[in-house]
């Protein structure tokens, strides 16, 4: 694959995505692209789908002829597939139904979405194992087939099960999650008996499976898992809606510990984020979580420190804009400052964060976003950046959304580095990998050269690799110590700190920080 180009969307040319047809014996199918494989190339066909039956012999067959880049098949009859579609620059994503036994059969739209509406999702399409083994779509005896949906809404995810009439292309509601839980259909049982198999949970009750009849709404309890980390029961937890300077809506999910009121004062306060890319600020504002969902401990969560006398606001949306023919990252910065502010904003406003004493952290290119916080904004008396990225210089054929090369945006690679802008850091941060991280993006040497820049310059630092792992972490003793050096992190700049330091004069190296 050495001669893809480096466009998002271009793939390599000739037969590629093989697979066997999942309803039929011995039929091999696969693509190819028709432009090059070159997303930049000018072209009305892009990709065609081929199929090759056994024996093998003779022609392939031309299942689908595509104007975007092929997405997948979802295999249902001979007179049934689900072929999918998409392209990177429109955020479009076209699903179309065509005929696998009569290709020349002409194929019928059924749904047109942007992958950045979560509010407009339809759904994925329900599949079963036939007798085979293989996953094939689930259909009543109509001939009508089943979507589950993850239900984004202003008011939070809120699952549902619809059903779809393949000659009209309408959707029938047949259930919904409703407050005060959250619950997602699992499998349905009998397509035309409108009984599923539910997976339900509440902030203070751990996910259980259910039978729910969708018509009589019966609901039978399957399961009864405990809590399990009894250390949480009782956390209070909202999804809280603000909004940025430029008007833009956020939203991100509060938590206080057990008990906590109001009257006890505003506490320290960990904020764990990752920012993400958008074409349009009404996506951006969208919600794409539910205040309903039990919250499991995991070595990644950051709730832990609820235990420790923390107020956590976690998932903060920290979107970066870029609509039009402009590009998100080309204003990066800012966005990702403003962001951050309305956020300890908010927290602070609502009288439970002390904005003078609030960490921030992530993982990943969440690492990445706390080093360009730290250095370009003195919101944050601390930082925690995990298995990151800071010089994007070693990521020169794009990262994350930006699809441009270093070499036609190099402006834009300088300026999201935070590496290049380390004696802009004088708040402490805590620096932590995977020895062996084998992300192609986040490579162990850009955590050591970071900490060497910021040592140099006389910054408040603390690398902590970790032996054998990898971009996420599973040892015990790994996990374990992560949160040790965190604790202690947390505690000495966050929770009792001292003052804050003044900005130096001159960012020569030496001068101190």
């Amino acid at each position: 694959h050495e001669g893809v180009p480096t466009a998002f969307g271009s793939v390599p040319t000739g037969p590629r995505s093989y697979e066997w047809r999942s309803d039929t014996p011995a039929t091999l199918v696969w693509v190819e692209a028709q432009d090059g494989g070159d997303a930049r190339a000018k072209a009305e066909i892009r990709d065609k789908v081929f199929a090759f039956p056994a024996p093998f012999t003779g022609d392939p067959q031309t299942l689908a002829t595509l104007t975007q880049r092929y997405g997948g098949i979802s295999w249902g009859t001979g007179d049934l597939a689900l072929v999918s579609e998409w392209w990177w620059k429109t955020r479009n994503i076209k699903t179309w139904r065509i005929h696998p036994d009569n290709p020349a059969a002409e194929a019928d739209l059924v749904f047109d979405i942007s992958w950045e509406d979560s509010y407009g999702d339809p759904g994925d399409f329900v599949t079963h194992a036939n007798p085979q083994g293989h996953y094939v779509l689930l259909t009543a005896s109509d001939g009508s087939l089943f979507l589950f949906g993850g239900g984004a809404s202003p008011e939070g995810n809120r699952p549902f099960v619809d059903k779809l009439d393949m000659a009209t292309k309408e959707t029938n509601r047949l259930w919904r999650s409703e407050a005060p839980y959250y619950e997602r259909a699992v499998v349905i049982l009998d397509p035309d008996d409108h009984k599923i198999i539910t997976r339900r949970e509440s902030p203070q009750e751990p996910p259980n499976y259910f039978v729910r009849d969708m018509k009589t709404q019966d609901l039978r309890q399957l399961t009864e898992f405990p809590h399990p980390t009894p250390q949480l029961a009782g956390i209070q937890k909202e999804l809280i809606q603000y909004q940025r300077k430029d008007g833009v809506e956020l939203n991100g999910t509060l938590y206080l510990p057990a008990g906590y009121k109001k009257e006890d004062g505003p506490l320290p306060v960990v904020m764990w984020a990752y920012p993400q890319e958008f074409k349009s600020a009404d996506a951006a504002g969208q919600i794409t979580d539910s205040p309903y969902r039990f919250d499991r401990m995991g070595w990644w969560s950051p709730l832990v420190w609820l235990t420790q006398g923390y107020a956590v606001l976690d998932h903060p949306t920290l979107p970066i804009v870029g609509e039009g023919d402009e590009e998100p990252n080309d204003t990066f910065v800012s966005q990702l400052v403003a962001g951050a502010q309305a956020a300890v904003d908010e927290v602070a406003r609502r009288g439970v964060g002390d904005p003078d004493r609030v960490a921030i952290g992530g993982h990943s290119y969440g690492a990445f976003m706390t080093a360009n916080l730290l250095a370009h904004s003195d919101i944050f008396r601390a930082g925690i950046a995990r298995s990151g990225a800071y010089n994007r210089t070693l990521t020169p054929f794009g990262f994350q959304a930006e699809e441009r090369t270093v070499w036609e945006a190099p402006e834009v690679y300088f300026k999201m580095s935070p590496f290049m802008h380390s004696e802009k850091i004088n708040e402490p941060i805590l620096l932590i990998h995977g020895e062996v991280d084998n992300n192609s993006g986040t490579f162990p040497m850009q955590s050591e050269r970071f900490f060497n820049a910021l040592k140099g310059l006389g910054a408040t630092a603390r690398l902590v690799m970790l032996p054998h792992e990898s971009h996420g972490y599973r040892a015990r003793e790994s996990i374990l110590h992560m949160m040790w050096e965190t604790d202690r992190w947390l505690d000495q700049y966050v929770k009792n700190p001292g003052p804050k330091v003044a900005e130096p004069e001159t960012s020569d190296a030496g001068t101190g920080k």
